[in-house]
Formats: structure tokens, C-alpha cells, sequence
């Protein structure tokens, strides 16, 4: 049922749904039983019947006049984002943002479990990062398979993100996380997610410089 209804789901509205989870977690903490569309709305400056349509896609229901249940709206959005099942991942680059996310425990809360790093820098690999080994790129098809790996997330400079893509998709991984401005190239049967934070900069310097 869950697998249907996310290849039902347009894009921008399942980028919607963590920031209703953040915030309906928010309320769960603060011992709000129910919440309606609404509510959600003021609570994150949304529109509340763009939320109610978002929602329906979870095919759960609110009840009238009262919203919906605040516990079960968490426990279901939590798992059809996936968040409550633990996805194995690797990290290819192990320099400063690459480190950073190997060192941000926050991640688990989300699903998401890196289990190891990889580089090509003699002087880093061996070495760990918070008790997570640091691999040659080499051993990447081997390790993937012994740690049962899912994810493969690239950190590297911007020259190499296409070399990296080709080394994840080499060892047989089928999505990436992408954190370089380079748009690598992948089969069509890899999931591919780019986050790039060099983007967002651009568009926060240029709405600054326009108000």
C-alpha cells in the first residue's frame, strides 16, 4: 500500500511532508492530541488546503471538527518518509563535509545509518571518523557487500563527483545522495537526490540583494 501511494505522490508534495512531521512532532512533544490542517498552517506559514491534499496521499483521515490524531499523523508520516526504517550508507569523501555528516548522530533519527567512509587520500584512509573506518575507494564493491549498504552519499570535490557516482553505481548501489553542484550521470534505474548547498546560497544571496 505504501510503495503505491509514493509512486502516486508528486515530488514537491513529498518534500512538504518532513516539514509537517517536524512540526507535528513539535505539538506530539507538547501533549496536543489532535490538530487540523489548519493549525498546521499557522503553525509552519503553509496554506491549509495545500496540507489537506498533501495529507490525503497517506490516506489518513481527520475527524470532523476535532483534526487529526497527532500521534498516528507522526507515527504515519515517520513511515511513509521511511524515517522509521534504518537505510545503511557510505560516505565518499571523508574531508570537512564529509566528516561533518559522518559526525551528525541527528541523521539516525531520520533513518539514515552511514556506516563507513570512503577516500582516496592515503593519509585518511585507515584512520575513523566517531569510531566510523575510513576505506580506500578500492574496497568499495567489497565493503558494500559486506556491510549491506543501500545508500552511497558523495562529499567529494566537485571534479571527482562523476568518478564517485561511477564507483557507487560500479558496486552495484542503486541511490545516491549528491552534495556537490555537479549534476552527476546515472542509469536510469538509480535514485539520484541533489542537495546542493552552494544553490541555496545563490538564492538566499540573491533574494537579499533584491529586497
Amino acid at each position: 500500500m505504501l510503495d503505491r501511494l509514493r509512486d502516486l505522490i508528486p515530488e514537491p508534495a513529498l518534500r512538504r511532508l518532513p516539514w509537517y512531521l517536524a512540526y507535528v512532532s513539535l505539538l506530539r512533544e507538547r501533549g496536543v492530541e489532535y490538530v487540523s490542517s489548519t493549525g498546521i498552517a499557522r503553525g509552519i506559514n503553509g496554506d491549509p488546503s495545500q496540507i489537506a491534499k498533501d495529507l490525503s496521499f497517506l490516506d489518513i483521515k481527520g475527524k470532523t471538527r476535532i483534526g487529526y490524531e497527532v500521534s498516528l499523523l507522526e507515527h504515519k508520516l515517520e513511515e511513509f518518509l521511511g524515517f522509521r526504517k534504518c537505510h545503511k550508507a557510505v560516505m565518499l569523501g571523508a574531508g570537512s563535509l564529509g566528516t561533518a555528516l559522518m559526525q551528525d548522530s541527528g541523521l539516525t533519527n531520520y533513518g539514515l545509518n552511514i556506516v563507513a567512509g570512503f577516500d582516496v587520500n592515503p593519509a585518511l584512509i585507515g584512520t575513523a571518523v566517531k569510531g566510523l573506518p575510513i576505506y580506500d575507494v578500492a574496497d568499495l564493491p567489497e565493503k558494500v557487500r559486506e556491510l549491506g549498504v543501500e545508500i552511497g552519499i558523495v562529499a567529494v570535490p566537485v571534479e571527482y563527483a562523476q568518478d564517485a557516482a561511477d564507483a557507487i553505481v560500479g558496486a552495484g548501489l542503486k541511490a545516491i545522495w549528491n552534495f556537490t553542484p555537479y549534476r552527476i550521470q546515472v542509469p536510469d534505474d538509480v535514485v539520484i537526490t541533489n542537495t546542493s548547498i552552494y544553490a541555496q546560497l545563490a538564492v538566499m544571496y540573491n533574494r537579499m540583494s533584491c529586497r
